[in-house]
């Protein structure tokens, strides 16, 4: 009897070993024959789960976005007041630092080699995009678009001076002060009369 095979399955775990291939050459830098060496399957086999290098780069974004969120959410699980949610997010950010910087390497590596017009049509990148938000919005409790913006490019941009080796620069230091700026900023709203469910969901 023929082995029955689960292909979504089979493909998550090819995909959950094509981030080290890709951190060890960078995305410009590997082939699709490397990758299958790699993986030790055929490039046949391959191709027939990704038809490229940039769609198997793309679907391991979402992967990734996807268990970046799952472990975020479950290490938040239980927390109460923002300053303890990114006081543990700080915690989250240190334990993952290295995983952290080599994703963020790889995606200004996919970048380089898009064209300004080309991001604008990497569907996966704004949907990975789209999703960090949400879970902001979700486990921060916090709805407000721009604010949400703001919580995800800082978090960006520590760990992009991390990538750069900036010494001065402490995540958890960072993320303390970034909580007691946003108790206060949150604060000083509603003392204004802005709608709650702007700023908390409804």
């Amino acid at each position: 009897m023929p082995k029955i095979v689960d292909h979504d399955q089979y493909r998550k775990e090819l995909l959950s070993k094509c981030f080290d291939l890709f951190a060890e050459k960078g995305y410009g830098s590997i082939t699709m024959r490397q990758i299958a060496d790699g993986l030790r399957v055929s490039t046949g086999t391959l191709y027939h789960y990704f038809p490229s290098k940039q769609a198997l780069f793309e679907q391991l974004m979402e992967e990734i976005c996807q268990q970046d969120v799952s472990m975020a959410t479950a290490e938040l699980s239980g927390t109460q007041t923002l300053p303890e949610q990114l006081e543990i997010i700080g915690k989250f950010l240190i334990k993952k630092e290295d995983y952290l910087i080599k994703w963020t390497y790889l995606l200004v590596d996919f970048c380089q080699h898009q064209n300004f017009k080309g991001m604008e049509n990497v569907g996966a990148f704004n949907r990975i995009n789209k999703r960090y938000k949400q879970a902001i919005y979700d486990v921060l409790g916090i709805q407000d678009p721009v604010l949400a913006a703001f919580i995800y490019s800082f978090i960006d941009g520590l760990i992009f001076e991390r990538l750069l080796n900036n010494e001065m620069v402490s995540i958890p230091e960072q993320c303390a002060l970034l909580g007691k700026m946003l108790t206060a900023y949150l604060e000083k709203e509603n003392s204004t009369d802005v709608p709650v469910e702007r700023l908390y969901g409804s």
